[in-house]
Formats: structure tokens, C-alpha cells, sequence
């Protein structure tokens, strides 16, 4: 069952992103309620809030909120920002809820247990969907969902739809989504050279030099090759 807790808060004025870094600064948290007449800005302890999350890892926490001048009221923690570099605090969103009407929430998948596929036939385990959409009574609210895959073979698939949920919990995630299931390792492929090649592509160079050399004797030659007869002969008379 989800946990419960009671936290203090006020209303906020300020409004814009100067405004939320001044109340950082003096210990504040800005935080925004929201019900069936709309939203309401408030502010709370940031210390208290931080030491609430630290003791209540649940994604779903019901709060008893208790904000000055008008008395306490039920609220689902919605969401929670942090600072992209440290993960501190920024904001956080509050859902008012009847604890007897029924409402729509995200429950997070635990897988228990190694699968055979994984023990037996050096296969891996792949979590597929983290998250079921239910619908619920807030009293009923659970901090996640258990899903044993033991028996889960080599090439096998759990679905959505063979999954023993609480008689409590009304599942409006499809049967037909993957939960979990169990691969093969990727083998990765290596290209071996062909035998010689790389032998042939160092003695290339060599054959390339062997007929520059020749092509040069043979230019070499045809420069030193005698004149004919009758060439020697014009060249006596012009003399």
C-alpha cells in the first residue's frame, strides 16, 4: 500500500522564476495543487520535503496536506523536478484525491528472480516495460509490482496479460506488450583479409619501381641508337 504522510505548507505570491530561486534561497520549496477548481500555488519546507522523499522511495506517495488557513486535504505526489546537475529539488506537483473514488496511476515493474534462459542457456534478459497504467482506489495504491520471471526460457516473451495482478488493481495497460523477455547474445562479426592479400599490396610498390627502371633503359636506348647509313652519308656531302 502506498505510504502516507502529513506535510505542512502555505500559500505562495510570488510568482516567476526570480521569485521560486528566492524562496530556495530562504529554505522554501514553490510546489502547485491541483483539483477540480483548479490549481493553487503553494510552498513547502524544503528540508522536510527532502527528508519525505529520502524515507519513502514509492513513486506513488499520498499526503496528507496540510496548508495554512484552509485544513488539511488528500494529495498524490504527481511529480517532482531536480536540477539537472546536483538532482536537487526545483518543483513539485500535487494531485487533490478522494480516498473513495477511483483514479488512474503508473506502477513501477520489479522483476524477482533469474530466468532459466539466462542460468541455463547464456541468454540475456531484456526489461521491456517499467511501468503499468492502473486503475485504483487510493487506499490501494501499491509501491510496485513483483513479476517473477524464473521460468522464462531462452526466446521466451512475458506479456502484459500473464501477469497476476491484485483483484484491487483494475490493469488499463494492453495484454499484448512485452514485459520481459530473454535473447540471444549478439555475436559480432569479424572481417579476416584474404590470404596474401596484404603481402601482395606490400610488394606492389616494388613491381611499379621494377617497370619505371625498365621503361627508363628502354628511352635510355632508343636515344643511343645508331643512325642509318644514308643519314651518315647527306651529312658528308653538307659538309
Amino acid at each position: 500500500m502506498a505510504k502516507e504522510i502529513k506535510l505542512s505548507a502555505s500559500k505562495r505570491e510570488g510568482r516567476g522564476t526570480a521569485a521560486a530561486k528566492t524562496l530556495r534561497r530562504s529554505g522554501w520549496m514553490p510546489a502547485v495543487v491541483y483539483g477540480e477548481k483548479g490549481s493553487r500555488s503553494i510552498q513547502v519546507n524544503r528540508h522536510a520535503f527532502d527528508a519525505m522523499l529520502q524515507h519513502h522511495t514509492g513513486e506513488n506517495l499520498i499526503v496528507d496536506l496540510d496548508i495554512e488557513g484552509e485544513g488539511t486535504t488528500k494529495a498524490l505526489l504527481r511529480e517532482v523536478q531536480h536540477e539537472a546537475v546536483m538532482g536537487g529539488v526545483l518543483h513539485a506537483d500535487f494531485v487533490e484525491i478522494s480516498m473513495t473514488r477511483k483514479m488512474r496511476v503508473t506502477i513501477p515493474i520489479v522483476l524477482k528472480g533469474e530466468p532459466v534462459g539466462v542460468s541455463q542457456q547464456s541468454g540475456i534478459l531484456e526489461h521491456v516495460l517499467r511501468h503499468l497504467e492502473v486503475e485504483c482506489l487510493p487506499g490501494d495504491l501499491v509501491d510496485s509490482v513483483a513479476v517473477d520471471v524464473s521460468n522464462l526460457g531462452l526466446g521466451h516473451t512475458l506479456m502484459v496479460r500473464d501477469l497476476t495482478l491484485d483483484a484491487k488493481l483494475h490493469l488499463l495497460t494492453a495484454g499484448d506488450v512485452a514485459v520481459a523477455t530473454v535473447v540471444a547474445p549478439r555475436e559480432e562479426k569479424v572481417e579476416e583479409a584474404a590470404p596474401g592479400a596484404e603481402g601482395a599490396a606490400a610488394a606492389e610498390p616494388e613491381v611499379i619501381g621494377k617497370k619505371k627502371e625498365e621503361g627508363e633503359e628502354q628511352e635510355g636506348e632508343a636515344k643511343a641508337e645508331p643512325k642509318p647509313e644514308k643519314e651518315k652519308g647527306k651529312e658528308k656531302e653538307k659538309k
